[in-house]
């Protein structure tokens, strides 16, 4: 049993704690910190009301080293869980090294002024995490996150080597907005206007965002069409798992969602770089997520169902060639009513628990910074199941045939 400190109070913050809390047993005094102390205040009443259980809530400026120190001095957490922005974490690990806490987050770190996704700035800590004997976790969400482990699964049990790997991620879902982002607005639309890169025999290929287009069945969900993007998770499974000779990230959007974005972009309110307006600095796109319905909110209105995975094509444990189709589908009203928050914060909050219990229990251990591929994907897998997210391996044909 150990304490947590939990920073982060959207989607993905409350559908982690409220899960941490329905496993007291590992987590036995939970704390959740954000900006905002309201959110926390409600998300606790939440967790209250369907598990029983009391989480504390305080106010924190993770942008404030000295802040977040004495806020993990006063809460004596075993683990900092950072759901905050990606642009806090490197602070956050820096609070960690400070107090000697384990850190875990579900987002590598980016800039502010730059939508650049690398892993690097966090992999520079690893000597540090080392040397302080602590434990630092990047990307335990799905994507990055569970597609990673799933990719060490085949490779475990399936494929002695893997020479192809496409991430799927497609959500079904519709809210009845008419335009709004299922995650943090800002971080959503830096990432899907981002140029599209994918590994290919040993050399980043990139293209211009949303160029390349496929189109999909994806089980219980239907045709879809889906779109080449970078993900964070190519650098790391390219880093360990150097065979590889091509990965790719696929994310499914509807037209009406790419019309919106394409005349946004258009008219410039995706920037982010500052704009004079009434004599003071503003950051179009900051101020767009202001207008945009709260992603947390959505979760009452969305229905349909995500289908998110990994298609891996290489030599079998029989020495021939197989692909094999490891994926989860989670429906966004059983996600609901769960937890008050709708499947795309469900799918990322869950593992977000599941790797900060991985750390806590011990079961994956080591001093450095390390992704979730290097450790074993078995009993992370296991709890997958076991907590709302269960998986399904099917042998497929042959490889995608684009």
């Amino acid at each position: 049993m150990s304490r947590i400190l939990v920073i982060g109070a959207g989607g993905v913050g409350s559908v982690a704690v409220h899960k941490m809390a329905m496993n007291n047993d590992i987590f036995s005094h939970i704390t959740l910190a954000s900006r905002t102390k309201s959110k926390c205040d409600t998300i606790a009443v939440s967790v209250k009301e369907r598990t029983g259980v009391d989480i504390d809530t305080f106010a924190i400026d993770a942008d404030d080293i000295d802040a977040t120190v004495a806020l993990i001095e006063q809460v004596k957490p075993a683990l900092v869980c950072n759901l905050a922005l990606p642009y806090q974490d490197l602070n956050i690990m820096e609070a960690c090294l400070k107090t000697g806490v384990h850190y875990m987050d579900t987002a590598n770190y980016e800039p502010r002024d730059e939508a650049k996704f690398e892993y690097h700035w966090q992999w520079a800590y690893q000597d540090k995490f080392e040397e302080a004997g602590l434990m630092a976790l990047l990307g335990s969400g799905f994507d990055p996150g569970v597609t990673s482990v799933f990719a060490s699964y085949l490779k475990k049990h399936y494929l002695d080597r893997i020479d192809t790997l496409d991430i799927l991620d497609c959500n079904g879902g519709d809210h009845g907005q008419h335009f709004a982002t299922n995650f943090n607005p800002e971080i959503n639309i830096r990432e899907v206007t981002a140029p599209a890169r994918r590994w290919e025999n040993g050399a980043w290929v990139e293209t211009p965002a949303l160029t390349e287009k496929q189109t999909f069945d994806f089980e219980q969900v239907g045709e879809k069409n889906m779109y080449l993007m970078y993900h964070e998770e190519i650098e790391s499974l390219k880093t360990h798992y150097p065979e590889i000779q091509r990965i790719r990230f696929w994310m499914t959007f509807g037209d009406a969602y790419l019309t919106h974005l394409e005349v946004l972009q258009n008219v410039g309110m995706t920037r982010i770089d500052p704009v004079m307006y009434e004599g003071r600095e503003i950051i179009p796109l900051q101020f767009l997520k202001a207008v945009l319905p709260e992603p947390a909110s959505l979760g009452e209105t969305t229905k349909g169902k995500t289908n998110i995975g990994d298609i891996a094509t290489g030599l079998a444990k029989d020495g021939s060639t197989k692909t094999f189709y490891i994926n989860n589908i989670c429906d966004h009203e059983e996600a609901y009513a769960e937890t008050g928050n709708q499947a795309v914060s469900y799918t990322t909050g869950v593992p977000a628990m599941i790797g900060a219990a991985m750390i806590l229990t011990g079961t994956w251990e080591g001093n450095g910074v390390f992704n979730m591929e290097q450790f074993d994907p078995d009993p992370f897998m296991d709890m997958l199941n076991e907590h709302g997210l269960p998986w399904q391996v099917k042998e497929l044909g042959g490889p995608l045939a684009f």
